[in-house]
């Protein structure tokens, strides 16, 4: 049963880093890239970390595992404002629906 849960995890996980990748060629501008890779990847990173965790040998290699996500959302995060900052001080305008020429 475990190893279908964690295969099920991990499954879910690749989706969202899929879907991810799919945002970040897709969307128009910087910013709904940076959101789309922010959401996405984060929560497939976290199903992956905890499908990993199920199969670990150990508890202290599970935690060690677990231990990877939040680290990677408080640099996803700083990464995402600072380049997010940097393309406004740049004057790239977000993208507000209407149509390219």
């Amino acid at each position: 049963m475990i190893e279908f849960a964690s295969a099920a995890l991990l499954f879910i996980g690749a989706f969202f880093y899929f879907a991810g990748t799919v945002g970040l060629l897709r969307f128009p501008d910087i910013y709904t890239r940076l959101h789309a890779l922010a959401k996405a990847d984060n929560l497939g990173l976290g199903f992956v970390l905890a499908g990993l965790a199920l199969r670990a040998e150990t508890l202290a290699a599970a935690l060690k595992l677990l231990l990877i996500w939040p680290l990677a959302l408080a640099a996803s995060a700083a990464v995402t404002y600072a380049i997010a900052q940097r393309a406004e001080t740049l004057g790239i305008a977000p993208w507000r629906g209407e149509e390219e020429p």
